[in-house]
């Protein structure tokens, strides 16, 4: 079944140097941009990401220092992805937890402005394991019968992979809609205001801590009467694109007073 879109979505994988969101770099992206009528537009590129890649990262992927020596950097190519991703929705395997913050952290790093927000968000591995409780490899076997094989962990064919399981999981399920505004519901863990997941909302639509001594308070609030704790959080290793949303609610709570 082929996708209804009222805009273009880019499923996307990385390759990474680890797990780490806030400090581990892009090895290698692969970005499949499909539009409305059907068309693929697929690039796929590796970068040095100015650090050793760590052996155990290498195990998985199989990218070495060696292999992305002479590579831009995200730095290099931030502007032109930028570009690329322009007014579309994303789509990815694990992306909602993994590879949309890594991608946050490495254009915040690079002082170049994305607007992320006012997207739809499509994480195929939720729906998968929603329904099925599988991998990715796993995934493509059931819903495609066929083997990712030795391409497994690629990006690109990680990427392909994905945006063929959405394919898939269409015709499998009588009951998901073929609407990214449905799919990106659906396939959320629930909603944040940030991509770690640091930030929440209650049942009013306030922005939550979801982590540590204020976990269920309102930001506002608590910046209000422990302006330290902001201060705190500014100094700590969080995820930049993190930060950059507690100093909006910072800010928004100054002016609220």
């Amino acid at each position: 079944m082929q996708l209804k879109l009222k805009r273009p979505i880019i499923f996307f994988d990385l390759e990474t140097t680890g797990v780490d969101i806030a400090n581990d770099r892009i090895v290698e992206i692969s970005l499949v941009k499909v539009m409305p009528d059907g068309e693929q537009i697929i690039k796929t590129r590796r970068l040095n990401p100015e650090m050793p890649i760590p052996a155990e990262a290498t195990a998985v992927h199989h990218i070495t220092d060696e292999d992305v020596k002479e590579c831009p950097t995200f730095r290099q190519v931030a502007k032109s992805l930028r570009d690329f991703m322009e007014g579309c929705d994303f789509g990815g395997f694990n992306s909602n937890r993994f590879d949309l913050p890594v991608l946050a952290e490495e254009f915040m790093r690079v002082g170049v402005d994305i607007d992320l927000r006012n997207r739809r968000y499509v994480d195929v591995q939720n729906i998968f394991h929603k329904k099925e409780e599988r991998t990715l490899v796993a995934a493509y076997r059931f819903y495609c019968n066929q083997e990712l094989g030795d391409a497994a962990h690629g990006a690109e064919a990680d990427t392909l992979a994905t945006y063929e399981v959405l394919k898939a999981q269409l015709d499998h399920y009588d009951d998901l809609d073929n609407d990214i505004d449905f799919l990106a519901r659906f396939s959320s863990r629930g909603e944040t205001a940030d991509f770690a997941g640091r930030i929440g909302y209650n049942d009013k639509g306030e922005e939550v801590f979801s982590f540590g001594k204020y976990k269920g308070q309102s930001v506002e609030h608590i910046f209000n009467i422990e302006p330290s704790y902001y201060d705190w959080i500014m100094k700590g290793d969080f995820p930049q694109y993190t930060k950059k949303i507690f100093t909006e609610i910072r800010l928004r709570a100054l002016n609220n007073r």
